[in-house]
């Protein structure tokens, strides 16, 4: 049962991380989860301040607040003349070293288990469990992360034309009159809820690879944003089982051992992807030549 718990969580971070990841690859903003997974040191660090407790609440609600902060900080750099790359850098190092200072100042003396926070460990998920009176519920993780994944499918679904046209063409999409700022803080407050939510429990790098890898995968595979949607969240989901499988058979990290298997699905589909993959283009260059 917990090999199943922990597949699951793997497959709901990878499936919510993918499906939001597409966005931001279109966006040109593949990077921000790395920001913020980096950014929200210093919310963690005031949210124990503020409440003296290390329980999880208190740190997920620091966490996102500050991942919020970071979107909005990323925005308004971009919004001022700073290209997005450079935004994302200034922002989650600021806010990180902030973070820093705040625990060499205030917890040298408190076991802030910081490493639990940002760097969970997928295999202890089955665990930590949600007890509902006399029930046993299941993993909070499972909870928690399929329930963000279900507000972004609702999200996304409920207002897909506006942000699709606001994705590829927000210049037109404000021309039209879609209030294009409204959507992308809608978008990026989700990106930074399921990061949030996903990384105390798979780590941070599980969930940055999972924002990228699966979209960019897709990206290569389809030109249409509803396939690139469902391949991604294959990709990712795919990742997760066949990830858990070579950690098993390896003793390794789950973790590492899923962003392997899904870095090797985007080499698989640079190389023979069907229009953009090696392959094809070097069987299209052949063609050419012997036209």
């Amino acid at each position: 049962m917990n090999t199943l718990w922990i597949i699951l969580t793997g497959a709901l971070v990878a499936a919510s991380c993918g499906f939001l990841g597409c966005f931001l690859i279109l966006r040109r903003m593949a990077m921000l989860g790395d920001a913020i997974s980096h950014a929200v040191l210093p919310g963690i660090v005031l949210a124990f301040l503020v409440s003296g407790s290390r329980d999880t609440l208190p740190m997920l609600i620091g966490a996102m607040v500050a991942g919020l902060l970071t979107v909005f900080l990323i925005q308004s750099l971009h919004q001022s003349g700073v290209k997005t790359d450079a935004a994302i850098g200034v922002t989650f190092t600021a806010l990180f070293s902030i973070g820093v200072v705040l625990v060499s100042l205030y917890t040298q003396q408190v076991d802030l288990d910081l490493d639990c926070v940002l760097y969970g460990e997928i295999a202890y998920v089955p665990w930590d469990t949600w007890q509902w009176g006399t029930m046993d519920m299941g993993p909070r993780a499972v909870w928690l992360i399929g329930g963000v994944f279900l507000l972004s499918l609702l999200t996304v679904g409920l207002f897909y034309k506006e942000i699709k046209l606001c994705s590829f063409d927000p210049a037109m999409a404000a021309a039209v009159g879609i209030p294009v700022l409204f959507f992308h803080y809608l978008l990026m407050g989700l990106v930074s809820l399921a990061t949030v939510a996903s990384f105390e429990s798979v780590g941070a790098i599980l969930v940055v690879a999972m924002l990228v890898v699966p979209a960019a995968t897709a990206y290569l595979l389809t030109d249409r944003l509803p396939v690139m949607l469902f391949l991604s969240m294959g990709a990712g989901i795919l990742s997760a089982g066949g990830g858990y499988l070579l950690a098993t058979w390896l003793d390794s990290s789950i973790a590492g051992a899923m962003t392997a298997v899904a870095g090797l699905l985007f080499l698989l589909s640079f190389v023979f992807s069907p229009r953009y993959g090696l392959v094809a283009k070097a069987l299209a260059r052949r063609r050419f030549r012997y036209e």
